[in-house]
């Protein structure tokens, strides 16, 4: 029987997402007596987010089921700032066109994983440009600025960590926090929002949004966040050697979702299934506990769960069936990436390897294209390449496309046009 006495610090907890909370207690007993308001930041620096941020949605998603009520709160103001936690450098500053695009974008994802509407349990979309940009320079730091301490402020790890490495922080960065803060206040203020979600690089700035709720209106409100992603092998969530795993369809496909989802560690299918699927927690233990060959079963599975609440059932049927045809039969696969090549230039047989390899995404560059060529594991057509300067023509196109290989997991359709 379960420790926790509300359903969303139960599922939170026994899913894998607990790393840290103001006070987990006081969360689960708020929890507990129903009516819960959370919410999360995302600000609008690309178009989609990628699957290092789908953990943030999967708590908002696990809200939803536990019968509290998800704000997504996006960043339209805080985006012309840029949040300074984990980075090296400062954000390129974007216009409000930009932001504005960014975040259509963004919100796509959001549609598909959440229920957005005006019920009790709805998530909610807020942008907090809505308060912000009403803020004069003066009237900020006169209401703000008061309740926070530099010395406090050198503490958190999105400032220490910037200025142990002796890389810029900005001022326009530094305030970011304060904003960050002011948005917990707001939400509590306008919707009874009394916890802030986040990830673990998040934690000092959700301290300072609990701390402002209790200084300015003396309301208990509550942090809880999850621990940064990582593979068994240590690489980061998201970042794979072909780039960012992105959500929305128009910057990777279906099936290359669900081939990142079927390409996971051994060692990480069950916690993967576990954040990142509604499948029960027992079946998930009897999938993780597959062995050897088996394992692969459970892999698909995560791959078809993964991908269905993304992109949907069919999505899903057409990548597995795709990845089957691909590897088993040695086929093209109807549902693979695909990119478009110049078909008067194929004609001619001017377009080079090179220039399949880099135009799928394998290859971000002529030379990267000519080491994955020596390395020996590119293919047209299934067929080795070992010149660097070879070429493709016409002939090479098979039911509409010429197929283009690098390694065994990496495939994509090259279509005349």
């Amino acid at each position: 029987m379960s420790q926790h006495q509300s359903d969303l610090v139960r599922i939170l907890v026994e899913r894998g997402y607990h790393y840290q909370a103001t006070d987990i207690g006081a969360i689960d007993e708020a929890a507990a007596k129903g009516g819960m308001v959370g919410y999360i930041g995302f600000d609008a620096t690309a178009t989609s987010l990628h699957v290092g941020s789908l953990v943030q949605i999967m708590m908002l998603r696990r809200m939803q089921q536990a019968g509290a009520k998800p704000i997504i709160l996006m960043g339209g103001g805080t985006s012309k700032i840029g949040d300074p936690s984990g980075k090296d450098k400062s954000r390129s500053m974007m216009d409000e066109a930009r932001i504005a695009e960014n975040k259509a974008g963004i919100l796509t994802a959001f549609d598909k994983l959440l229920t957005i509407g005006d019920g009790p349990t709805d998530a909610l979309v807020v942008d907090n440009d809505e308060w912000l940009s009403e803020f004069g320079y003066l009237e900020f730091l006169r209401k703000y600025g008061p309740h926070f301490t530099i010395n406090r402020m050198l503490t958190f790890d999105s400032v220490k960590l910037r200025l142990d490495r002796e890389q810029p922080l900005t001022f326009l960065e530094f305030n970011y926090m304060l904003l960050q803060a002011v948005d917990f206040l707001e939400l509590n203020r306008r919707y009874g929002c009394t916890l802030q979600l986040g990830g673990a690089d998040q934690w000092g700035n959700i301290i300072n949004g609990v701390e402002l709720c209790r200084r300015v209106d003396q309301k208990e409100v509550y942090g809880f966040t999850t621990e940064l992603i990582q593979t068994a092998s240590g690489v980061k969530m998201g970042k794979t050697a072909e780039g960012a795993v992105w959500l929305n369809a128009d910057m990777l496909s279906p099936y290359g979702y669900w081939q990142f989802w079927r390409n996971t560690e051994d060692a990480d299918v069950g916690r993967f299934l576990k954040l990142f699927t509604d499948l029960p927690l027992d079946e998930i233990a009897r999938l993780e506990a597959l062995e050897g060959a088996e394992i692969n079963a459970a892999k698909i599975t995560l791959a078809n769960e993964a991908t269905t609440m993304l992109h949907g059932s069919e999505a899903a049927r057409e990548a597995e069936a795709t990845a089957k045809a691909t590897f088993a039969a040695g086929g093209a696969g109807e549902s693979l990436p695909s990119f478009t090549v110049d078909a008067a230039r194929l004609a001619t047989g001017d377009v080079g390897v090179l220039e399949l390899l880099t135009g799928s995404g394998f290859a971000e560059s002529n030379g990267e294209a000519k080491r994955l060529i020596k390395g020996g594991g590119v293919k047209v057509n299934g067929q080795t390449v070992t010149d660097p300067q070879a070429t493709v023509s016409t002939a090479h196109v098979e039911d509409g496309a010429i197929k283009i290989s690098a390694g065994k997991k990496r495939h994509a359709l090259a279509r005349p046009e």
